[in-house]
């Protein structure tokens, strides 16, 4: 990073507020399996109330209570983390790859390939998206997770794409760029050296909206039943199944989506403090 832009950033306490939710979101959760007390799978009997069935509160051994099925919440909420951020991050890298190659390729050479890549883009724009991805992830009866990268990925990239091609068209007509072509670089030379570093600034924020975005969508999916796959958990999946007992038992629901809140919270900071640090315009 620029050390002006690392400057600017520092100053800015909403994105280092930020950064730190996000590094402990992400830390919490990638360490989740190995931090956990109890397997999040296993059922407990001791962990439902011998006369109603309903899961006990939080307690010595259950320290954030169990869930409707007798499983430990604390545990759930560990892996169920790891799953989200999984899904976030390695669709958000398929779709900042995606999105850069197709801008970057739109905006530099033109032509043919401007038109049919913008054309699919606008198509794509004008679907909701996530109308598609559970049209697309009902059809496949009980998805691997690999898929929902795939699906999500897949679907998420036209922005960055028209973002990354506007950006293309005003940095290729800058002076330095016209002299690196009047001193005789190569088109592939120019791009890679002088033009692709120029862009990434906008792909960086953008990609950290796009895993917020990502957390909402895989929640939202796993929610309806067609994201991650019973046994295994994600936040999503767990408001889902603690929605029957919100009555008796609130923290079902509420400790899911306080870490959903504040996990897309966390790169909302990130990416605006990101924006605000690379924007050659502030001083």
């Amino acid at each position: 990073m620029d050390p002006r832009a690392w400057r600017r950033f520092r100053k800015n306490k909403g994105a280092i507020a930020g950064a730190v939710l996000v590094a402990v979101v992400t830390v919490t959760a990638f360490a989740g399996p190995f931090i956990a007390p109890h397997d999040p799978d296993k059922q407990f009997d001791e962990a439902l109330d011998p006369l109603d069935g309903t899961p006990v509160g939080p307690n010595g051994k259950f320290k954030l209570g169990a869930d409707e099925i007798g499983r430990d919440e604390l545990s759930r909420l560990l892996h169920g983390g790891r799953v989200s951020m999984e899904v976030a991050f390695f669709a958000t890298g398929l779709a900042v790859l995606f999105g850069l190659a197709v801008g970057v390729a739109s905006g530099y050479f033109g032509g043919t390939t401007d038109l049919v890549s913008m054309r699919a883009v606008d198509f794509l724009l004008s679907i909701p998206f996530l109308l598609i991805a559970i049209a697309i992830n009902g059809v496949v009866e009980k998805p691997a997770l690999w898929s929902l990268f795939l699906l999500l990925g897949a679907l998420s990239w036209p922005t960055l794409a028209r973002v990354t091609r506007a950006k293309v068209l005003q940095v290729k007509e800058l002076d330095f760029i016209q002299g690196a072509r009047a001193i005789g670089m190569t088109g592939t030379r120019v791009l890679f050296r002088h033009l692709l570093p120029n862009v990434l600034g906008p792909a960086i924020v953008i990609g950290t909206t796009l895993v917020a975005n990502m957390i909402i969508i895989e929640s939202a999916m796993s929610f309806l039943g067609l994201g991650v796959q019973p046994p295994a958990s994600s936040w999503g999946s767990m408001l889902h199944d603690g929605q029957d007992l919100i009555t008796h038992s609130p923290r079902l629901v509420v400790l899911p989506g306080l870490m959903i809140v504040a996990t897309v919270f966390g790169f909302n900071l990130l990416g605006e403090g990101l924006r605000d640090a690379l924007d050659p315009k502030e001083t």
